[in-house]
């Protein structure tokens, strides 16, 4: 049993020192030319020059992610089929579909976080609060008088707007729309009063003066609107909302060929021009370790989970 112990590891220990050693299919479960389109071609790139082989995205979108991590579920585990995926497919569905944490480690070993991506509480010119403290004073003084739009039902924005109402305790009417840019178009034109917007298609109606940033949902500042407080900063401490990315691999994987991608991933996420890509693109590097991955995103499960049970949202 120790001969086969051993060999089994020496094996294992070959096959790290070789990998890669053919192409790599790097599913990204969502369409091109979104963030985590953009972060998968990013790693994907440097990815094949560290290691002088193809990484090939595959974009393969669908059912808020589900279908790509459902083929990667079911892939080889060697280490030749990965995935970059999203809080909303690892922690937002599994929590609007009542799945526990051990179903999404069943089908997945996390490799690491990579990084993530706030969003912006933003508000009509004409509500009278220019801050997180203001619009909570607002909204408990008129209670259901306030709208907020959102992308749609369980959307990002939608979950991340009930965890602030919850942790304020303030009753914001939803809502929702088909998408983010329909509701961005009526809360320019004042149809709705508040809601949470992706950094970037948010920052020219703020810099216009069309809509007013009242705080960012990631635990601090974003380079890119120096001006607007942390949430947690400004009126609501401990709150945090961020879209974040991270690799995974199919359950199975060996562990030293997922330690050998972490390495990999750690050391692409210190290179000066992927930190600069990133950051242009409203994100933050995070990185991690497997383990705390992993326990990552079980308290997301058990965070966004309380907020749909709390908020009673259902999806079709």
């Amino acid at each position: 049993m120790l001969a086969t112990g051993l060999s089994a590891a020496v094996k294992q220990g070959r096959a790290a020192d070789g990998y890669p050693s053919k192409p790599i299919r790097l599913v990204c479960p969502f369409p091109p030319g979104g963030g985590l389109d953009f972060v998968a071609r990013t790693l994907g790139e440097k990815l094949a020059e560290r290691s002088g082989h193809p990484v090939v995205v595959d974009n393969r979108p669908g059912a808020s992610g589900a279908i790509g991590a459902n083929i990667v579920a079911r892939s080889a585990p060697d280490g030749y089929t990965i995935m970059l995926g999203s809080s909303s497919t690892l922690a937002a569905n599994p929590a609007l579909q009542r799945r526990p944490y051990q179903a999404i480690i069943k089908d997945f070993a996390p490799v690491s976080l990579v990084s993530g991506v706030s969003y912006v509480l933003v508000v009509h010119p004409s509500v009278a609060a220019k801050s997180v403290a203001e619009l909570i004073r607002l909204a408990k003084s008129q209670p259901g008088r306030i709208n907020y739009a959102s992308s749609g039902t369980g959307s990002a924005s939608h979950l991340a707007m009930e965890l602030f109402k919850d942790m304020a305790g303030v009753d914001l009417v939803h809502i929702p729309y088909k998408g983010s840019s329909p509701a961005v178009i009526d809360l320019i034109g004042g149809q709705v009063q508040a809601g949470f917007n992706n950094l970037i298609p948010a920052l020219p109606h703020i810099r216009s003066g069309k809509l007013r940033a009242l705080g960012v949902s990631g635990s601090a500042r974003w380079a890119g609107m120096p001006d607007v407080p942390a949430i947690a900063d400004s009126g609501l401490p401990g709150y945090e909302a961020l879209q974040w990315y991270g690799m995974l691999m199919p359950a199975g994987a060996p562990r030293v060929i997922i330690d050998r991608l972490h390495k990999e991933i750690a050391a692409i996420l210190q290179l000066p021009d992927v930190r600069e890509r990133i950051a242009r693109e409203g994100g933050v590097i995070i990185g991690s370790t497997p383990e705390q991955f992993a326990g990552h995103i079980e308290r997301e499960i058990a965070k966004w989970t309380k907020v749909v049970t709390a908020a009673n949202i259902r999806v079709d």
